[in-house]
């Protein structure tokens, strides 16, 4: 047994170790509250960059939850300037600081950006400024190739761009076509059973089931409904998400079994779990000599397959998890970015009725009452405008986040690391600078020589992202899009029905929030 005297020493070396354990631990959570944010605010301010002073963890976060929590409280006039409405904090700050200012994302700040050749420098090196360490709960949502950097992102990208190349689309016509037939064929049946030749549609919930349809038909091969159960899951999560991400997130909180992180454990699960069958599925039948390279997976497991054979280990390709991971990012990012274009598409023809006509009357003298067909989009120019500008005054994403990972020169700033730069989507398609007075409203005429015209040759436009980044799914979207709007303009007329709201907001990506209800009328 230990003498009285050894107990005692123990006992008070194990408290000397608690107490420098409790006080280095005091001081990392100090440094992350206040020290570290004081030397960045310094730092920002010796660059000429203004925003408002840092408040202890908090920052800038009750101000934009409160502010955003009053824009959406009611809808807005019917104007195309959505700025204030869905990012109200950050046209504040705008207006208070000018084009120089950042804005403090709990105990780390984030500087926005709104010079073109500043932005294009950030998207050109992705080496340098790598996406944001991502919110926990956000892999939850989404992962796979736009989470990754440097090696494992250029490895991904090339294995899985053969999905996506213009011979493997135009293979996936037939399911974008049948796709939008379906939906077509609904809104027709509404009109027939109240029996006349126009009423009131909700096109929202069907646009977002088109392009859930058509995502699971070109991705998995099989239909909407199959694949139902996912998308549920996944809309819920991006609820979930965009409610977390309006709060300070402190590490670690992720691990208390909160009701929201319970659910969203429970729908990542799954969500993994049915992908995962599918993906087994078709190894099987691949092992089994039975192909079908015709959709996204097919292409992206032949494509991994090539990858291990030609670099003779399997380390070289991607492991079942993160495949798993790429068709979640599939799922997710190929449903909502295209729903969203086409919603906000219709709404602004149901407005804008000349261009509607004009629209309609280049569908049809490019296909007449036929099926559109893959060569026949790329004639369709007055649409491409249309959509272009629908995608600058409604982009999918209100902007693009960055961090620096050592001290950096841009422009003239001298950045260090840890500091968050913003990329604002919406601020940049609205600077008058650049497309002149008319920058916050419809006028599609502007593409109509292109988006380098269109934007002196500047990085002002950029919906899909720029530079090596650039989305790996542009093409897919545009394409779907095109072959939708070609097929709703060839039979039905569409306007706004008085009890439409006009209310965008941002649940990921930009949305109705009273839904879109227009007037169809068949023709």
């Amino acid at each position: 047994m230990a003498s009285p005297e050894m107990e005692v020493m123990i006992c008070t070396l194990l408290g000397v170790f608690v107490s420098v354990g409790l006080l280095a631990f005091a001081w990392g959570v100090l440094g992350w509250v206040w020290f570290k944010p004081k030397k960045l605010e310094k730092c920002l301010k010796q660059q000429g960059l203004k925003g408002n002073p840092y408040r202890i963890l908090s920052g800038d976060m009750k101000e934009l939850a409160k502010m955003m929590t009053d824009a959406l409280s009611k809808p807005m006039t019917l104007s195309d300037n959505i700025a204030p409405r869905v990012i109200p904090y950050y046209v504040n700050l705008a207006e208070k600081y000018g084009k120089n200012c950042y804005v403090w994302m709990g105990p780390m700040p984030m500087v926005f950006l709104r010079d073109p050749e500043l932005i294009k420098e950030v998207l050109n090196k992705y080496d340098l400024f790598h996406k944001p360490k991502n919110n926990p709960l956000g892999r939850k949502l989404v992962r796979g190739i736009v989470s990754y950097e440097k090696e494992q992102w250029a490895k991904h990208r090339r294995i899985i761009n053969p999905a996506f190349y213009s011979e493997k689309l135009k293979l996936m016509q037939p399911a974008f076509l049948l796709s939008c037939s379906e939906m077509l064929s609904k809104w027709e049946g509404i009109v027939d059973g109240k029996g006349s030749s126009s009423c009131e549609v909700d096109v929202w919930p069907d646009l977002q089931g088109l392009t859930c349809d058509v995502i699971s038909r070109t991705a998995f091969g099989s239909s909407y409904e199959e694949g139902k159960r996912i998308f549920e899951l996944l809309k819920e999560q991006a609820t979930h998400f965009m409610e977390a991400v309006r709060q300070v997130y402190i590490p670690g909180w992720r691990f208390v079994p909160t009701k929201r992180n319970r659910r969203m454990s429970a729908i990542e699960n799954e969500v993994r779990s049915s992908i995962q069958v599918i993906i087994e599925k078709r190894m099987k039948a691949m092992q089994a000599g039975e192909t079908n390279k015709h959709d996204l997976l097919g292409v992206l497991l032949e494509s991994n397959l090539q990858e291990i054979r030609q670099q003779g280990n399997k380390e070289f390709g991607m492991s079942i998890e993160q495949i798993i991971d790429e068709c979640m990012l599939f799922y997710f990012a190929g449903q909502e970015t295209t729903s969203a274009m086409l919603v906000w598409t219709m709404i602004l023809l149901s407005r804008f009725q000349d261009w509607q006509a004009r629209a309609r009357e280049e569908v049809l003298q490019v296909f007449g009452d036929k099926k559109p067909d893959f060569e026949g989009l790329n004639n369709l120019k007055v649409v491409t405008t249309i959509l272009y500008e629908s995608l600058r005054l409604y982009p999918p994403a209100g902007g693009l986040a960055r961090r620096t990972i050592e001290e950096t020169k841009l422009g003239e700033m001298i950045l260090p690391p840890g500091v968050m730069l913003s990329l604002p989507i919406f601020l940049m398609h609205l600077d008058t600078d650049i497309w002149g007075e008319d920058a916050k409203e419809f006028n599609p005429e502007r593409f109509s020589e292109g988006i380098m015209k269109a934007t002196n040759g500047k990085q002002a436009f950029f919906p899909f992202g720029g530079g090596p980044r650039i989305c790996i799914g542009q093409n897919f979207a545009l394409i779907e899009a095109k072959m939708a709007m070609a097929m709703i303009l060839q039979r039905f007329s569409f306007e706004l029905s008085p009890s439409y709201a006009h209310a965008p907001f941002s649940r990921v990506t930009t949305q109705p929030q009273y839904g879109a209800p227009l007037i169809m009328h068949k023709l």
